[in-house]
Parts: C-alpha cells; sequence; structure tokens
C-alpha cells in the first residue's frame, strides 16, 4: 500500500454521500507497499479502507477482484469485503482512479514467521483454492509465463546495472523455465501474492488475508510456490526447509498434493521467484517520484532464483 494519488476531505465527504456508514472521525493516507494509493477511514460506525487502483490493477478487473472477496467471505474465509454504495455498487471513481471503500480487518502482519505460521497459512491457502471453485468469473494470471517475456525486455539493458550478471541470470531461467512449464495440472481461484504482508495475525492465529490484486485463475500449485518463495526463505537468502515442511504439510492436510504437482514444485518455485524478481526490477528501474516507499529491491529474488535454478526434486522443499 502506498498514496500516489492524494484524497482531499472535501473529495471524502463527496464519496461519502453515497455511502451508509457514518460519519467519518478520521481519515489518513498509509505508506505502505508500492502498488495502490490506500487511506484508513475511520467512521461513526467501525474502521474502512479507501483504495484508488493505481499502475497494475485496471478498472475492467474490479468487478472480478471484489467479487471473489464478497465470494470468498460468504464461504467463510476472512478477507476484506466491498462496502457497497446506497446505488449498489461495488466501485466509483475518485480523482481520476477507479475506487473502492473496504472493511478493516483487524491484525498485524508478521516480519519474521515461524515454521507454525507457515503451517496455518498453508492450510488457510488450501480453505482459499476449495472456496474459490464455484466462483463464476475468471481472469487469466496476467503475470504467468507469457506476461514475463514484456518484462524481460523492458529490464534487459538495466538489470546488470543493479546485479552483475543479473541479465544473464534471467535469460537461463526464462529460456529453461519456459520449456518445463507444466500444464494441466488442478487449477482454480489462486490469490498469486500471499507474502506475510498480507496475512494478518492475532494472538498467534490468523485474521485476515488481504490484498488480492493479483488474484486470478491458475494452478494451485502455482500458488503454493509463490508461498515457498514469500514465506521460507531467510534474510540472508537461505532456504529454510523446517518452514518449507510446516508450509507445504499444512497446505496438504486440508487438500492432498497429486503427484504431478508435487513433481512439479521445483519448476513451478523457481517461475514464482522470476516473476517476482522481474516486477521487482521493473519497479526499482522505474521508480514513481510520487511513491511515499522505496520499491522493493529485487536482489532478494535473484538469491531465491538461484536457489531454485539448483533444485532438482520436490523434496528439497520439504515435501
Amino acid at each position: 500500500m502506498a498514496v500516489y494519488t492524494e484524497v482531499s476531505f472535501e473529495d471524502l465527504q463527496a464519496l461519502l454521500k453515497n455511502y451508509d456508514i457514518g460519519k467519518p472521525t478520521s481519515f489518513k493516507g498509509i505508506a505502505e507497499g508500492v502498488e495502490n494509493s490506500n487511506f484508513l477511514l475511520a467512521t461513526e460506525q467501525g474502521g474502512f479502507i479507501l483504495t484508488l487502483y493505481e499502475k497494475r490493477v485496471h478498472a475492467e478487473d474490479l468487478p472480478f477482484f471484489l467479487g471473489l472477496l464478497e465470494h470468498l467471505a460468504a464461504k467463510g474465509i476472512a478477507c476484506p469485503v466491498p462496502v457497497r454504495r446506497q446505488d449498489g455498487a461495488q466501485s466509483m471513481t475518485v480523482n481520476g482512479r477507479p475506487a473502492a471503500l473496504l472493511t478493516f480487518l483487524d491484525g498485524l502482519s508478521l516480519r519474521r514467521p515461524e515454521a507454525a505460521h507457515c503451517a496455518q497459512v498453508g492450510a488457510v491457502l488450501a480453505h482459499m483454492h476449495d472456496a474459490g471453485r464455484d466462483f463464476a468469473l475468471k481472469r487469466p494470471n496476467a503475470l504467468g509465463p507469457q506476461g514475463w517475456l514484456p518484462l524481460v525486455e523492458a529490464t534487459r539493458a538495466g538489470a546488470d546495472t543493479v546485479q552483475e550478471g543479473l541479465a544473464g541470470l534471467i535469460a537461463e531461467a526464462l529460456a529453461v523455465t519456459h520449456a518445463e512449464w507444466p500444464e494441466n495440472l488442478p487449477a482454480g481461484i489462486i490469490h498469486a501474492d500471499l507474502f506475510p504482508d498480507n496475512v494478518l495475525f492475532m494472538n498467534g492465529t490468523i485474521s485476515g488475508l488481504i490484498d488480492f490484486y493479483f488474484a486470478c485463475n491458475d494452478a494451485f500449485a502455482y500458488d503454493l510456490a509463490v508461498m515457498l518463495n514469500a514465506w521460507c526463505f531467510e534474510n540472508d537468502g537461505s532456504y529454510n526447509i523446517t518452514k518449507g515442511r510446516a508450509l507445504l504439510s499444512g497446505y496438504s492436510k486440508a487438500r492432498a498434493l497429486s503427484p504431478a504437482e508435487m513433481a512439479a514444485l521445483p519448476v513451478l518455485a523457481r517461475g514464482a521467484a522470476l516473476r517476482f524478481l522481474l516486477t521487482r526490477l521493473y519497479d526499482w528501474l522505474n521508480p514513481d517520484p510520487g511513491a511515499l516507499v522505496r520499491p522493493k529491491d529485487p536482489r532478494e529474488f535473484a538469491k531465491r532464483l538461484r536457489f531454485h535454478m539448483g533444485v532438482k526434486r520436490a523434496a528439497e522443499y520439504g515435501v
């Protein structure tokens, strides 16, 4: 989350006329993340998040994202829910940006999750996959293998200025990952970005999942591979197999992985690392001067990608 587009008190008053949530008592920008402009709003009726969609989120995708949140919440998944306007609409336009008002979830994200947290979030991911099976809308993964190619081209010239040899690493990983990318794995709605900062905890227990704006239809095991990258590496770049085993076990107890899914984990984890390396590298090379936060360092995912390039069997992740 971040603030790229300002919202004045007059803007807030105008948009709140369309909602039945009481009078505002406080309103402030949230200076975290890199994708959207977010504001914490408190009213007489409670807390809300106002999100203005910037950069990679397009207005035509909002019915999918916001409808998915309503669907998952109805299925018992703790996630923000869009507050509908008096006319029933889920979204609006604020200062030229598509926007939505969502319920606020209590809880804190973890900076250093432990194995027990990994087990919990693995189970919650499996439950989310099950809950999304009958969601009617579809959205392809725009940052799947075909989506990597434009990012490779856009970052090729600057990659080695960030880290020597990075362009070569990306080219090698792209070639082998494209060649080995699995097809016909069990698939459905995935989160695609379930990093620790998108999972809230209270008293050691998950209280909510947030930031569904990369959600799409893709292989369930790819979502798990994203989480191996996000939850199971230490600050020095080493893979923590204890966390990996806990994450995979937590998921498998709720939804068993097929032999094909387990065999595909190395290439899926490699692809997930490449995807986040490329998007972070692009943002690093093309910083937004209006952002209040610095883009995330792509070199973290270069380390992870190098690890995955050496993995041959799913057992090395803790299966």
